[in-house]
C-alpha cells in the first residue's frame, strides 16, 4: 500500500490552478490529524509573539503548512527548506502567482548540512525526522539555527504503531504492510526524543501523544481506507466524495477529541521545545 503515488496524482490534479491548490490545502487541512494539532500548536504560540518573526518549514514538501503560516500573519517572513527541487521550484511558482513571493520562499536545504546560525524565532518539523538517519545532527543544526528563545515543533510517529510506517515491508496480524515504507525508524519513544532534544541544546520539552484511540480511528477512516482503496483502482476518485459525506462528519468529532484530550498512548507525537 503506497502512499505517494496517490499524493502525486492528488497534486497534478489540484495543481492546475492557485484555487484548486489552496482547495488542497483546506482539504488536507480537515482530513489530517496532524494538520489540526501543527495548527492548534501555531496558534497558540503566535498569540505571544510580535509580527518580526522568521519561521523555516523544515521538510516543507508540497508547501501546506508554508501556506497555512504565511496566512496566519502576513508580517511573518517564512522559508520553505526540502531536498525535493522540483517541489522547491513548484511551491515558488505557486506562492509567486499568489503573490506571497516577497514574504515566503523556498530553497533547497539538507537539514543534516544546514549551517544556519541565529535566524528563526519558529521551526517547523512535520513527518520529517523518520525520514532522517542522523536525527542527532539534524537537532543540533535546527537548534543552532533558531534564535534563543523560538520554538521547535514537531509532528513525527511514536514508537507504539507510527500510523502504520514501517522503513521495510513487514505484514500486521491484519495482512497489511506499512502505509509508508521509507521511513528510517518505525517511530520515537517519548524519551528518545526528549534525551535526543535535550542533548541537541533545547530546554522545556514537552512531548504528548496525537493519535490517540479517537485520532487513531479517524486516521483509518479519513486516510487509510481511502487510501487502500485508491490503491486497487483509480475509479474510487469517483467514490471518494461519497465516502467522505459519510464517514468525515465522524472523523471531523473524533478529531476534535484528539486535540483537546490527553492519551496514555498514541501513534504519533506532537514535540515542543524551545532554545
Amino acid at each position: 500500500m503506497q502512499y505517494d503515488p496517490i499524493k502525486r496524482s492528488l497534486g497534478k490534479v489540484f495543481n492546475r490552478s492557485p484555487f484548486l491548490r489552496i482547495l488542497f490545502y483546506k482539504l488536507l487541512d480537515l482530513l489530517l490529524l496532524r494538520a489540526w494539532h501543527i495548527r492548534k500548536e501555531i496558534k497558540s504560540w503566535s498569540k505571544k509573539i510580535g509580527n518580526d518573526i522568521n519561521v523555516l518549514d523544515a521538510g516543507s514538501g508540497f508547501g501546506q503548512y508554508v501556506y497555512f503560516i504565511s496566512s496566519l500573519n502576513k508580517s511573518w517572513k517564512v522559508t520553505g527548506v526540502d531536498v525535493k527541487t522540483e517541489q522547491i521550484e513548484d511551491c515558488n511558482r505557486f506562492f509567486g502567482k499568489i503573490k506571497r513571493d516577497k514574504q515566503v520562499c523556498f530553497k533547497y536545504a539538507d537539514l543534516t548540512k544546514l549551517g544556519e546560525e541565529n535566524l528563526y524565532d519558529l521551526v517547523v518539523s512535520v513527518d520529517v525526522m523518520e525520514h532522517i538517519e542522523d536525527d542527532e545532527g539534524v537537532f543540533r543544526n535546527l537548534n543552532m539555527a533558531m534564535n534563543n528563545g523560538g520554538m521547535l515543533l514537531i509532528s513525527t510517529p511514536s514508537d507504539q504503531g507510527g500510523s502504520d510506517a514501517h522503513h521495510h515491508e513487514v505484514e500486521h496480524e491484519d495482512g497489511v504492510t506499512g502505509f509508508i515504507d521509507e521511513h528510517v525508524r518505525d517511530g520515537y519513544n517519548k524519551q528518545e526524543i526528549k534525551q535526543k532534544l535535550q542533548k541537541a541544546g533545547f530546554k522545556d520539552i514537552e512531548v504528548k501523544y496525537s493519535y490517540g484511540w479517537p485520532g487513531n480511528i479517524s486516521w483509518k477512516l479519513s486516510m487509510k481506507y481511502p487510501i487502500i482503496m485508491l490503491n486497487l483502482s483509480k475509479v474510487f476518485f469517483i467514490i471518494l466524495p461519497f465516502y467522505y459525506l459519510i464517514t468525515f462528519p465522524i472523523s471531523f468529532i473524533l478529531n476534535i477529541w484528539d486535540v483537546k484530550g490527553q492519551f496514555s498512548k498514541g501513534t504519533g507525537l506532537i514535540v515542543k521545545a524551545f532554545k
